[in-house]
């Protein structure tokens, strides 16, 4: 069973802000990390709870997103700049 894909506003609002270029490489990195989301995290950190957050790194972005394997989510939590 395929993951599904679940963003958060505030990164969506981010995309849309974003040159048509950059936007598209960042999609096709979430669309990547659908496909196989225990591949492509460079780290991982702790959130308020103690879940597993994982940090992608792409197109100059650090991704944050948790795997909701239960559900079969990939939650994109946050897009931030990667030297931040």
């Amino acid at each position: 069973m395929a993951y599904r894909l679940l963003v958060d506003l505030e990164v969506i609002a981010s995309l849309d802000t974003m040159p048509g270029k950059l936007r598209t490489r960042l999609l096709d990195h979430f669309r990547k990390l659908r496909a196989s989301p225990d591949q492509h995290a460079d780290y991982h950190e702790q959130d308020r709870i103690g879940r597993r957050v994982e940090i992608s790194v792409a197109a100059g972005y650090a991704v944050h997103y948790w795997i909701d394997f239960a559900d079969r989510h990939i939650k994109i939590l946050a897009l931030l700049p990667a030297d931040a």
